[in-house]
């Protein structure tokens, strides 16, 4: 296909731009969907030695960006099944 080739890179440079464009949301693509598998609490890979991953993340922060810095002092959205 034309303008995949390494050759025709040479020969129009102007879709170095494109690619690394391209590549680049690619790549925040996979990284987020990763730290959305690995960081958060609905995400459970191993239930038998953690029953209750939600509580795992009681004071801890787990958005991707949150103007609240130490979450310790914060009262916890995760409900208490535990009462």
């Amino acid at each position: 296909m034309q303008g995949l080739g390494l050759q025709s890179i040479k020969k129009n440079p102007a879709l170095i731009p494109l690619y690394v464009c391209v590549g680049a949301g690619a790549l925040g693509a996979v990284y987020y969907m990763f730290r959305l598998a690995t960081r958060n609490p609905d995400v459970t890979w191993n239930r038998s030695s953690n029953p209750e991953p939600w509580q795992e993340y009681k004071n801890k922060q787990y958005k991707f960006y949150s103007p609240i810095r130490d979450y310790s002092k914060t009262k916890s959205p995760a409900p208490d099944y535990e009462n």
